[in-house]
């Protein structure tokens, strides 16, 4: 039997490390000159996302010309959280927030804090509101833009391959508490994908693209 194949997305609608090629070919179809890569195991495709593209542009597949887009899914519900992350490098200063999404007030926002990547910053973003949420007794769901966040959430477990140093160490207490808190609550909130190629930036959005 074929081994199973795991897909890095650096370019594409939404970039982010997909667990099969149905969830990789949604990201890369109509978008002239999307990167992605095949790669056989789910840590080395992680490893390859966090170090950039720029280290496998020798052997990164183009699509030189769109598919035909997929058609419109429909309307998020403003009245929900919104969470994001932001990273100044890879790795780099690392913050997150979430926010209400049908006004942007700002209901929580960590950080900066030293060498960490923006899938750690996505996956304790989401941790938080689940937390928070629940903590508040809010029956109001929860938008992230990353799919390896919100596999990360549903699997109990950040799957980052970044070094743990003196400078981070902050950020991997906050993962342990994350990871910790999956492991030991329950939670009816309802965990949506914000789908940026439909609707735009999330609304927790830092802006630095």
């Amino acid at each position: 039997m074929a081994k199973r194949k795991h897909y890095v997305v650096w370019k594409g609608k939404n970039p982010g490390v997909y667990d099969n090629w149905d969830d990789c070919k949604a990201q890369v179809e109509g978008e002239t000159g999307a990167k992605y890569k095949a790669f056989t195991s789910w840590e080395e495709a992680v490893e390859a996302f966090e170090k950039g593209y720029e280290n496998y542009q020798s052997t990164i597949p183009t699509i030189p010309t769109p598919f035909k887009q997929k058609a419109s899914i429909g309307s998020p519900d403003l009245n929900s959280l919104a969470v994001d992350a932001a990273c100044s490098g890879n790795p780099g200063n690392m913050e997150y927030r979430g926010v209400y999404a049908a006004t942007g007030e700002e209901i929580f926002h960590i950080g900066p804090l030293k060498e960490g990547t923006n899938n750690i910053g996505e996956f304790l973003a989401l941790v938080h509101g689940l937390a928070l949420l629940k903590q508040k007794g809010s029956d109001l769901p929860i938008y992230s833009d990353s799919r390896n966040a919100i596999g990360w959430v549903k699997n109990k477990k950040c799957k980052t391959l970044l070094t743990r140093t003196i400078a981070n160490e902050p950020i991997f207490d906050l993962i342990a508490r994350a990871e910790k808190w999956l492991n030991e609550n329950t939670y009816v909130t309802s965990i949506r994908k914000w789908e940026t190629a439909e609707w735009g930036e999330i609304p927790a959005d830092f802006g630095r693209k």
